[in-house]
């Protein structure tokens, strides 16, 4: 309900691209929003594996198609274009059985006029990927499996491949990187060790790796750690949750779907139990 939940806490969340939106999700949820960019999106030095996804591809010797982002996906598309053309390129995917890793990637391809064969399951981590494509009787043995990655490679995806005796083509095309400007990411840790936040949410895992990055940078990993689980932690789903438990950071909830509005009104409504905060 708007107006309500949050009660008037202070609640930290770690978001770049929608950082609008998210704020004004937890002001309608009655909380004093801080919202902090932990990562930008650069392009990838090396383009790693672009070429030889491109060559085979087009010489139609991919037998599977794996997308796991938005931005990679069209990043992708874009990179592409030295290649082939855009048409070229929609041919040629139309040929090749796609799976998306959930609906940003889905929608990348839609736009692009790419058909679908199978959309992972939430929470589409590369479990219910693996899963996916077990139930669908996928053979894999000596086929090749084209890999959009992000960020950082997916590592527990390509080793279960590679377990299902696929031959794997991984294609990097961006990196996560810190804000040039990292002074408010600086002020979240301050703030969360002077006891100033009541709430935290995370998004992605990414933002984890870089708090605790710039937390060491400012010789203040143990103290940051010990703050953060002094709040209430909400993370958006099971691979942000699990980095977050590799650093020994408390998750107290996951929404029941990973979206990013339910993830903050599930966080409000775990907090309206709290009577005392809202005195």
């Amino acid at each position: 309900m708007t107006g309500s939940g949050f009660c008037g806490l202070k609640v930290l969340a770690f978001e770049s691209r929608r950082s609008l939106e998210m704020a004004k999700l937890i002001e309608n949820h009655g909380g004093k929003a801080m919202v902090v960019p932990t990562a930008r999106e650069v392009p990838s030095a090396c383009r790693a594996g672009l070429s030889e996804f491109a060559a085979s591809l087009l010489a139609e010797k991919l037998d599977l198609a794996i997308f796991l982002t938005g931005v990679g996906t069209r990043a992708l598309a874009q990179a592409m274009e030295q290649f082939c053309s855009r048409a070229e390129l929609v041919a040629a995917l139309s040929r090749v059985p796609v799976v998306v890793r959930g609906p940003k990637p889905a929608a990348a391809l839609r736009e692009l006029g790419v058909p679908i064969t199978w959309n992972v399951p939430e929470p589409n981590t590369w479990r219910e990927l693996l899963q996916l494509l077990d139930e669908k009787g996928i053979a894999l043995r000596d086929r090749l499996v084209a890999v959009q990655e992000y960020g950082e490679p997916s590592r527990e995806l390509l080793a279960g491949l590679s377990l299902r005796g696929a031959r794997t083509l991984t294609v990097h095309i961006y990196d996560w990187a810190l804000p040039e400007d990292r002074t408010p990411l600086k002020n979240a840790i301050l703030a969360l060790q002077q006891g100033e936040i009541d709430v935290t949410l995370f998004t992605a895992a990414v933002q984890v790796n870089h708090l605790i990055q710039v937390a060491n940078e400012m010789n203040a990993e143990e103290c940051f750690v010990r703050a953060l689980n002094d709040t209430t932690i909400a993370s958006i789903g099971p691979v942000t949750s699990e980095r977050l438990r590799e650093y020994g950071i408390r998750v107290d909830l996951e929404p029941t779907h990973p979206k990013m509005g339910l993830l903050v009104s599930e966080a409000a409504a775990f907090r309206t139990v709290c009577p005392r905060e809202c005195n």
